[in-house]
């Protein structure tokens, strides 16, 4: 078991210590070979910074909010001394950093902003907990509802806290207290099970809640601005939610299976969650503002385009400056500044400024010519593209430790593969919705995800463990994708 930890430690040291120059390297050598055909200079490059980023934000070899600020100098750079076609001059640097800036100025951005707000307000107010702690309390104290009780917390804190990494550091304290008050080893099967399965429920539910998770905001954005299609928050919900629904059936099958617990029932489990409860006192006045504007934002989303026209980022924004307003708030600016993650939200205003350069540099469209062409594509059936890219993006995931990095980099690139089928009927705007939700498919490793190591940190499991769960758990979603979409998805018209 410390052979397992020591030797995944010393790859990660390898990667993070070289991973920058590597990338730096791969860059240089793709700007320096010949043009391709088909191909501007300007897309040769931004070809170059995609590979950079991949390879930076896979080793993590430089942190999130530093790589933002080099992958913007690059596009400024790289793309400024690049001829511009219609012109037959340079583009210029201004311009180069005006489409490095681009990501910024969208309503995605915004939203994902607005959801680290939100995270911050639960956390501050201890609503959170709350919500997770009644809900364990409901469900007794046997070893098998415990586990239910942390997929149900998963479940409905996905609803209210719209960052995964928020869900799991809420969830991962309460358990760890449960598992210590029930006086069950650190590493015995139920502990690890239990840790595991806080991470991956909540991977699961980033597929079914459009707002549980930033990269699925990469996607809308990408859909919006390049099919001209906005997805509401319930259309997502009616598509994912049936998915991620037996994903949890299947997860707490899975885990009972593979790492039964050691014992029935826990002694004075009940009572621990009821102590746990009774130490955070009465609801307070600022958890019961939090919940009715979260119940009204969350009825806001669910009714989008239905019976009013107000679009997600909107709604999200009006209930973020309610919850900072004096008197009507439950927070300050000062409370919000030091907490949210501004690492994330740079990474993912930058990964929207790098998909939409490589889409109007038209690099994505040359590169999905070539995979078009490469695997044959061309006049496939729609599930037979499903099933070959959902195997590359789980394959790609393997080296990405965060979701939203992979979602920057390959949606534009699968959306020009969609478009250059020439197979009849075949919905790129749904297509492109359901590939998004295997881009969450973090199950393998801990490394795959920010939730993964949260857990891992726990010390309850080793990666051996998280890997044998993680690989059936990855089998069975990709399989889940193959039957939804030659029944429910293509009965929605989305396949």
């Amino acid at each position: 078991m410390e052979a397992d930890k020591k030797t995944t430690t010393e790859e990660l040291g390898f990667f993070k210590k070289y991973g920058f120059y590597l990338a730096l390297a791969v860059l240089a050598v793709i700007v320096m070979l010949p043009n391709p055909e088909g191909l501007s200079v300007a897309g040769q490059r931004m070809i170059g910074i995609m590979v950079f980023s991949v390879i930076v934000w896979a080793t993590t070899a430089i942190s999130y909010p530093v790589s933002a600020g080099v992958i913007m100098t690059l596009m400024a750079l790289l793309i400024g001394f690049s001829p511009n076609p219609e012109t037959g001059k340079l583009f210029g640097t201004a311009a180069g950093l005006g489409i490095g800036l681009k990501g910024f100025a969208s309503t995605a951005f915004c939203l994902v902003a607005a959801a680290m707000f939100l995270a911050v307000a639960m956390t501050k107010t201890g609503l959170d907990k709350r919500i997770a702690l009644v809900n364990l309390s409901k469900l007794g104290a046997k070893s098998n509802r415990v586990v239910i009780g942390v997929i149900l917390c998963g479940f409905i804190l996905s609803f209210f806290v719209p960052s995964t990494t928020a869900r799991v550091a809420c969830l991962v304290p309460i358990v760890m207290g449960m598992i210590k008050a029930f006086d069950v080893p650190l590493k015995s099967k139920f502990a690890g099970m239990l840790m595991i399965t806080v991470a991956q429920v909540d991977s699961v539910w980033n597929v079914g809640i459009k707002t549980a998770a930033a990269q699925n905001m990469v996607a809308v954005n990408f859909i919006s601005s390049q099919l001209g299609v906005d997805i509401s928050w319930l259309d997502w919900f009616v598509a994912a939610a049936p998915f991620s629904l037996l994903m949890s059936i299947c997860l707490y099958k899975l885990m009972m299976h593979l790492m039964p617990p050691e014992i029935d029932e826990i002694k004075g489990g009940k009572e621990t969650v009821a102590r746990l409860l009774k130490e955070m006192g009465k609801v307070s006045v600022d958890e019961m503002k939090l919940l009715v504007i979260s119940i009204f934002l969350l009825i806001f989303w669910t009714t989008e385009k239905k019976l009013h026209p107000i679009d997600t980022s909107t709604t999200t924004m009006v209930a973020v400056t309610l919850l900072l307003l004096p008197k009507i708030g439950v927070m300050s600016w000062n409370d919000v500044v030091h907490k949210v993650n501004w690492g994330t939200v740079l990474l993912f205003g930058v990964g929207i400024s790098l998909g939409t350069a490589l889409l109007s540099t038209k690099a994505a469209t040359w590169m999905a010519n070539e995979i078009v062409v490469g695997f044959g594509l061309e006049n496939s059936t729609t599930i037979m593209v499903l099933a070959i890219m959902s195997l590359f993006l789980i394959v790609i995931h393997m080296g990405f430790a965060s979701a939203t990095g992979l979602a920057a980099a390959i949606i534009p690139i699968i959306i020009s593969v969609l478009q250059h089928l020439k197979t009849p009927g075949v919905n790129i705007v749904g297509m492109t919705m359901i590939l998004q939700y295997v881009v969450s498919f973090g199950f393998i490793l801990p490394v795959n995800a920010p939730q993964n190591m949260i857990a891992y940190g726990t010390d309850t499991f080793e990666v051996h463990d998280f890997v044998r769960a993680g690989i059936p758990l990855t089998i069975i979603a990709f399989a889940l994708i193959m039957i939804l979409g030659a029944t429910y998805w293509k009965w929605l018209g989305l396949v």
